[in-house]
Parts: structure tokens; C-alpha cells; sequence
């Protein structure tokens, strides 16, 4: 047996936890993996040492380590490391991946605003906005989900998706990550670009007579964009692998139909984060209630209507 080979791997007496001990030099290490609820563990395949005429190499390996060191004494982590590795995985890896993802999708949406020709119009920030926001949601969404956007997470827990003790510190890392990607977009591009920049919420809405139009905009391009996320990759009838490709097919469809009539943020880390490093904050709280409002709406749509059993509140037959 080489130096680095696995010698044996097996539940603890919970079933909460994998141990996997390997030799090297002479010793046995063990390593710590949290489980995964998406695959619990099936009756009849356990693991587990105890079961030598399923596994005899595996019992004979574990054993060998037991011998070295002591005979069965524990020889997992800590409760401490244990508590660590799930606060990590479940709390702060997530908005440290919300965190990331919104400044990547937000840097190129503004980088793709700052430097859009009046040749290309809507076509060049509407196909940077979708392809990036489907990259990182395909990239990342298996960590976090994928939200990057405030409205997202408020559906997400409305409809189920998302734990209600999480959507705080989602929102505080999507607005973050809004921050950090529009200063990064501010930073590499010419001053005069910057600031003459036509797109989202700088000069969309100027009057107030176009605010109304503007708000009921955000409502109704928001909710395509929630209603393809929920139904797309929480809903379990219709979620499927082409989720990340919808949704930001959804981005690029808005911002074409509804770009020149409200901006289409849909997104209020989206539009948080340029009004901050412009500090331009007039209408600015159009980017907030409308996409907040289509949250609620599809959330009640997918609840009480167009949600499979699982979700939805009436009539699920059960």
C-alpha cells in the first residue's frame, strides 16, 4: 500500500458525517466532510466498518488504524471544528458567494453601460447583463443559489427556496457586492465615460410624469426574471438544467423590451451600486419598490397558484 492510499471510510454512529482515514507514513489521518441533505444515506449501504463481509478489505484497513491507534477511540474532529465547518458551509460561504457573484454580474453590467456606443443601442448592455448574470448563476448557483438580487432572495423565501434567517445577510451581500462591482467598473474606466454614461437609472427617468410608468415597468420586467428563477430552479415540476441559461435570457429580454422605458434594473444591488458611486439618487427608489413588489407577486402566484404540491398552500391534494 502506497503512502497516500485511502485505507477505509465510514460513517460516525449519527450518520451525520463521513470520516475518511488514509495512511501516510505510517499514520492515520481522518478528514471531515458536513453532510449533503440532497443525498441522504440509503438503507441496506452503509459503510460502516461493522459490516466486514461487505466491504473485508475496508474493514481489515479500518481496523489496521484502529490498532495504531488505541482500538475504536474516536477519531473524528471536535465539536467545535464540526460547529465551524457547518456555519461555514451554510452561512458564510453562501454570502461570501452572493457577495461575489453580484460584483462580477454588476462590473460588467456597468462596464457594459459606461462603454456602450449609441451605434449598438440596447443589444451590447442587454447581452453583457444576461450571459453574465446566467455565467455566475452556473458557476456559483450550487453554493448560494444563484440569487444576486435582493428581489430574487425575497421571492426565494416566499415561495420556500431560501431559509427566512438568510435573507438579511443576502440582501447585505448582494448590496456589497453592488458597491464593489461598480467601483471596479468606475476604476478602470476614462472619467469622461463614466460620467456620461446613458443607461439604467442616471437619465431613464427624468420627469416625474414618467415615474409611474417606470415603477409599473420594473414590476412587470422583474417578474419575468423572479418568475423564471422560482419556476426554473426552485419549483420541482419544472426546474431543469437549462435554469441559469432562462434566467439570463430573461435579463436580456427586459432590458430590450423595457430598457428605454424605466432602464430594466430589476435588481436593487444593481442599481444601488452606481447611485453610490455617482451619487445620483433621484427616482432611485423606483429600482427598489417595483422589483420588490413583483417578489410579492410571484410569490403568490407560485404559493397559491402555479407552484407543484410541495409548494403550493391550496388544493394540493394531499
Amino acid at each position: 500500500m502506497s503512502a497516500s492510499s485511502v485505507c477505509g471510510c465510514h460513517h460516525d454512529h449519527g450518520g451525520s458525517s463521513l470520516v475518511v482515514a488514509e495512511v501516510a507514513a505510517g499514520s492515520c489521518r481522518t478528514i471531515f466532510y458536513p453532510p449533503s441533505p440532497q443525498q441522504p444515506q440509503r438503507k441496506g449501504t452503509s459503510l460502516s466498518p461493522k459490516s466486514p463481509e461487505k466491504f473485508p478489505k475496508l474493514h481489515a484497513a479500518v481496523s489496521m488504524c484502529d490498532l495504531e491507534f488505541g482500538g475504536g477511540k474516536d477519531k473524528g474532529p471536535s465539536m467545535g471544528t464540526r460547529c465551524h465547518g457547518f456555519w461555514y458551509e451554510r452561512l458564510v460561504q453562501p454570502c461570501l458567494v452572493e457577495m461575489l457573484g453580484s460584483a462580477l454580474f454588476i462590473f460588467i453590467g456597468c462596464l457594459s453601460v459606461i462603454e456602450n456606443g449609441p451605434e449598438t443601442g440596447l443589444l451590447q448592455p442587454a447581452l453583457a447583463h444576461g450571459l453574465a448574470l446566467g455565467l455566475v448563476i452556473a458557476t456559483l448557483g450550487n453554493i448560494s443559489g444563484g440569487h444576486f438580487n435582493p428581489a430574487v432572495s425575497l421571492a426565494a423565501v416566499l415561495v420556500g427556496g431560501l431559509h427566512l434567517t438568510l435573507l438579511l445577510p443576502y440582501c447585505i451581500s448582494q448590496l456589497c457586492g453592488g458597491l464593489i462591482g461598480a467601483a471596479l467598473a468606475k476604476a478602470v474606466s476614462p472619467e469622461e465615460r463614466f460620467w456620461n454614461a446613458s443607461g439604467a437609472a442616471f437619465v431613464t427617468v427624468q420627469e416625474p410624469g414618467q415615474v409611474a410608468g417606470a415603477v409599473v415597468a420594473e414590476l412587470v420586467l422583474t417578474t419575468l426574471l423572479v418568475l423564471a428563477v422560482c419556476m426554473g430552479a426552485i419549483n420541482e415540476k419544472t426546474q431543469g438544467p437549462l435554469a441559469p441559461f432562462s434566467i439570463g435570457l430573461a435579463v436580456t429580454v427586459d432590458i430590450l423590451a423595457g430598457g428605454a422605458v424605466s432602464g430594466a434594473c430589476m435588481n436593487p444591488a444593481r442599481a444601488f451600486g452606481p447611485a453610490v458611486m455617482a451619487g445620483h439618487w433621484t427616482f432611485h427608489w423606483i429600482y427598489w419598490l417595483g422589483p420588490l413588489l413583483a417578489s410579492l407577486l410571484v410569490g403568490a402566484l407560485v404559493r397559491f397558484f402555479i407552484g407543484d404540491g410541495k409548494i403550493r398552500l391550496i388544493l394540493t391534494g394531499r
